[in-house]
């Protein structure tokens, strides 16, 4: 496939951006130099001649890679990756984690200048310090040079970037100070001799703790986060000194939406933060890590870039990297994947010696940076690298790679269940590689591969954020439930084959229910299931109830029972790059939010197979000295908190029992801290995170920022609103319409008041608005059930006045002050004996009088009362004179026609920002629907022999609540409350 660009040198020009990839020298090729358009950030290729001068101090700076260009509404920034750090090494290829970022704006000269400037400043200043860390910043053999400047060109290699000669040589110009002269840190560190590897450590800050990481079982970052006088100090936390700026403003002519703008700066942060200093983010330049080797899409042709043969599933930048690949820029398109990769080394024996004095542990954990740094891994290691090992030892490279799912992504509470695609949250494929250390260059050394799964309840279903253990809330119809279970399940087929499910949740308790419809949804999936199709096999394994007591190794009767099939489904072998195995099928894992129990479990199905391919190898872990495997229970520790800290913003419970395969109350004490935090993310922080991964994956458009702005929530993207209101509305007419010869005229969806007959009410539900040539109905429906809960019928020969105009609210934000936007419809009738009432109450009782307020709980249309709306009772009866019935009003406000979920049919976006789904405008909606309610009102009203219909006219056109009315409504608690909330949450 064609190379990627190993660096890119961003500066700035005078029209926009300028980019220079430097590839590999194996392409013997220049790639042109890339242009970004201050203003509609547009981008083009230039040609090398038109190169600006580089030579001013800090006028560039060098990057690893582009993550992508974020747009909100005309602004843009380029996201560049400037941080980087190697953890594993896959067939002699690299592979990176993403530590941090830098946000570059073009919008115009000065701007970008200012902020490349600052970046370049910083970089050359952690390039210069010789106490910053230099795991985080170290290049790989494949780029060719050290990380501190030299003036020794003796280390490059075949793969390292190739720089022209009629090119600045951007490494050496970037400071007035950046001279020949070094200090003894700097020079001591850049020779590759005998004390290099001490030199390393010394002055590193982490050098010396990686064999008290080992032996404490604790991962790299927890290591360093524990040793005194090792975490960031205040000042480079700030983002001062050796960080990339971290601050963002507004660039100086910002037009666009009021909320939009606002947010736009914590929108940089976040996306700096998410794509940077979270570590959550993965690539190769040569290796496809979004596939597992059995997965692994073989290009029709060497020439297909890396980013058309990445899996879209794992895809994540690739909303954002979509301008560089239209405009045919394959060498920038640097696909990135979330989740996580960690690699440990071992070293197993066939035989065992007898002797007991002095020997080392047969099993070893090694370090994976040191047992690769300064050997080629496109040639066997130095015969040092053996000399101590005995012929029946043998060491093998293990590997985790779990890959989090583009789809209904996010995070916990604001992501559950499933979607109508079949979708399902915190949707994770882990994969295990087992390699031998030689297998790069033993062309018959055999790679194992065994692929498990973790996802959500694939039911509709909810949780409050605000509770530590909350209630799971099922959603929609049995029916709409199976649909979409379905799909999921026929999708996974598709993908992996046979299937077995592993559900995790209690039989008894506040899971109890989730748990029994996801088995019986199974079950009615395989009874409908062909002859011929394989049926979903389902185990139920109630983990807290096995195992209470802080008894984890319980999960061993798990194994027990899922060992057979485990055998059964096996591993993918490679020999060769070719699969001459493929697994038959995967393990669905799941618990209620698919984090820690989830990861106990998949750890020890993992650690089964390992035992099972090490066995096909000539190796019995059985007879091993070593058998706590620490270098193995710390690797699927790390992947079960980085799996945690992107769907919950913790690290994973339980930690403690899958690093030692011990559980105390330390262990405990710390489980109840991490349910605290996950609470207080939960409230606080993750709804603007939400929002941020919704808009950075393209599921929402730069409208969602207004909608934020309003009720400081997120919606979900995936759950297609438009198609659940038609739903809504073909439900509607089939049960409310008893008359089959009244014409169906149509259906729409507006707000309206909880509290019938009002106008100003305290709170606004969605409802149903059905017209047919005799009447016209409002439904109350239960969008949780997919039920009616109530519905009113309006004969249309008593409709007296139709008035619509402007009805606003609130104005606590700009949208809810739009006069445009929030319109609405008031229809004023005179009550009569064909106007009914007809509410649902899950009992046989009957009503006496139409409800005065919707009851959310009821859910079942097939019983109710028949209530007139004439108000008769034993006054009215005993009067002298017969009462006036006072009119009656629906009011009706007008949904917002434009909404943020982005609408895939729209080809460009940057034009027709914010591209949102559109339809008829909110006034032009309550236009057309008026006309029409008069025009058959008025046809069926009675009239005076001799008279037209024309002559009348209900239509009156005046403020239903003028926005100068609801400032004066709008009280200061109201507004003092929506201040603290873009305080807490914006």
């Amino acid at each position: 496939m064609p190379g990627l660009a190993r660096k890119v040198i961003i500066c700035a020009a005078v029209d926009g951006l300028v980019l220079q990839p430097l590839v590999s020298k194996k392409e013997q090729r220049s790639s042109p130099l890339v242009g970004i358009k201050y203003g509609d950030a547009s981008v083009f290729t230039i040609s090398r001649d038109a190169a600006p001068d580089t030579s001013g101090p800090n006028s560039s700076f060098e990057a690893f890679g582009i993550v992508g260009l974020v747009t909100v509404f005309s602004y843009s920034y380029l996201i560049s990756i400037t941080r980087r750090q190697q953890v594993a090494q896959i067939r002699g290829l690299p592979i990176y984690v993403v530590t941090e970022v830098a946000l570059t704006p073009c919008s115009s000269q000065q701007d970008a200048s200012e902020a490349i400037t600052k970046t370049a400043i910083a970089l050359n200043a952690r390039t210069l310090d010789p106490t910053s860390s230099d795991d985080d910043d170290s290049t790989s053999e494949d780029d060719g040079a050290p990380e501190l400047p030299s003036s020794s060109g003796d280390e490059v290699g075949d793969d390292a970037v190739d720089t022209p000669a009629s090119a600045p040589q951007w490494s050496t110009a970037m400071s007035p100070n950046n001279t020949a002269r070094s200090s003894i840190a700097e020079d001591v560190i850049n020779r590759r001799g005998s004390y290099g590897r001490f030199a390393q450590s010394w002055f590193s800050r982490s050098g010396w703790t990686m064999e008290q990481k080992r032996t404490m079982g604790l991962s790299p970052e927890q290591a360093v986060a524990d040793q005194p006088g090792l975490e960031d100090t205040p000042e480079e936390r700030s983002g001062a000194g050796t960080n990339v700026p971290r601050k963002f403003s507004l660039p100086t002519d910002a037009v666009g939406s009021e909320a939009a703008m606002s947010l736009l700066p914590k929108l940089l942060r976040t996306a700096q933060i998410l794509f940077g200093s979270s570590r959550t983010f993965y690539y190769s330049y040569d290796y496809d890590i979004t596939r597992s080797l059995a997965n692994e899409k073989v290009p029709a042709t060497s020439l297909v870039p890396l980013h058309s043969h990445a899996d879209p599933m794992y895809f994540w930048n690739r909303h954002i990297m979509q301008p560089f690949v239209d405009a045919g820029l394959d060498s920038l398109a640097l696909p990135l994947m979330q989740g996580f990769v960690g690699q440990r080394s071992f070293v197993v024996d066939s035989h065992l010696p007898q002797d007991d004095e002095g020997v080392k542990d047969s099993v070893e954990l090694s370090d994976f940076s040191s047992s690769r740094s300064g050997s080629n891994p496109a040639s066997p290691p130095p015969e040092k690298a053996t000399a101590d090992m005995r012929p029946s030892e043998k060491k093998f490279d293990i590997t985790v790679i779990s890959r989090r799912s583009t789809k209904r992504a996010g995070l916990r509470y604001l992501r559950r269940g499933i979607d109508e695609q079949g979708n399902v949250a915190n949707s994770v494929e882990s994969e295990q590689i087992l390699s031998p250390a030689d297998a790069t260059w033993d062309p018959t050394a055999k790679v194992y591969s065994f692929v498990q799964i973790r996802g959500s309840f694939p039911l509709f279903f909810t949780q409050t954020p605000y509770s530590l253990k909350p209630t799971p809330v099922l959603q929609h119809s049995p029916d709409a439930n199976f649909a979409a279970l379905k799909k999921h399940f026929d999708g996974l087929r598709e993908r992996y084959g046979s299937l077995q499910i592993v559900d995790l949740v209690e039989k008894h308790g506040v899971e109890a229910p989730i748990g029994e419809r996801y088995e019986e949804t199974v079950q009615r999936l395989n009874q409908e299931a062909s002859p011929n199709e394989e049926k979903l096999a389902f185990e139920w394994f109630d983990f807290h109830a096995v195992c209470r007591g802080m008894k984890f190794e319980n999960v061993s009767f798990l194994l027990q029972i899922l060992g057979g099939t485990l055998e059964k489904l096996g591993s993918t072998v490679v020999v060769d790059d070719k699969v001459v195995a493929k697994q038959a099928g995967v393990l669905r894992t799941n618990c209620m939010d698919c984090l820690d129990r989830t990861n106990v479990c998949q750890s020890s199905f993992a650690k089964h197979m390992l035992d099972l391919q090490l066995k096909q190898e000539g190796f019995d872990m059985a007879i091993q000295r070593d058998q706590e495997n620490a270098w193995f229970n710390t690797l699927w520790a790390d992947n079960g908190d980085a799996i945690s800290k992107q769907y919950a913003s913790t690290g994973a419970m339980k930690g403690d029992y899958t690093r030692t395969k011990k559980r105390n109350y330390r262990g405990a004490l710390a489980d109840a801290g991490l349910s605290l935090t996950r609470l207080f993310n939960g409230m606080f922080n993750d709804f603007f995170l939400q929002t941020t991964i919704d808009f950075l994956l393209g599921n929402v458009t730069s409208l969602v920022f207004e909608e934020f702005e309003t009720n400081m929530m997120t919606k979900d993207p995936a759950m297609s609103m438009r198609n659940m209101r038609q739903q809504a509305i073909d439900l509607c007419q089939k049960r409310v319409v008893a008359d089959e010869a009244e014409e169906f005229i149509g259906g729409w969806t507006f707000l309206t008041p909880t509290v019938p007959d009002t106008v100003r009410p305290a709170t606004f539900e969605e409802a149903v608005l059905l017209l047919t040539d005799a009447a016209l109905y409002l439904c109350r429906f239960d969008w949780n059930l997919d039920k009616i809960s109530s519905f009113e019928r309006v004969d249309l020969a008593h409709v007296q006045k139709i008035k619509f105009g402007t009805y606003i609210t609130s104005t606590i934000s700009v949208t809810q002050t739009d006069e445009l936007r929030n319109v609405g419809l008031v229809i004023e009738y005179k009550p009569g004996s064909t106007d009914i009432v007809r509410v649902n109450t899950r009992s046989i009782s009957s009503m006496s009088s139409p409800p005065k307020s919707h009851r959310p709980g009821a859910a079942d249309n097939n019983q109710g009362t028949n209530v007139t709306t004439m108000a008769q009772g034993i006054a009215g009866f005993l009067a002298r004179r017969p009462q006036t019935v006072p009119p009656r009003k629906i009011a009706l406000k007008a949904l917002y026609s434009q909404t943020s979920v982005a609408d895939p049919t729209t080809a460009n976006r940057k034009r027709e920002e914010p591209g949102a789904t559109t339809r008829l405008t909110e006034i032009q909606q309550v236009v057309v629907i008026a006309a029409e309610i008069e025009r058959l009102a008025m046809a069926s009203q009675p009239r005076p022999a001799g008279t037209k219909p024309e002559g009348a006219n209900l239509i009156e056109k005046s403020d239903i609540i003028s926005l100068a009315e609801a400032r004066r409504n709008t009280g200061l608690l109201e507004q003092l409350g929506h201040s603290i909330k873009k305080l807490v949450w914006a």
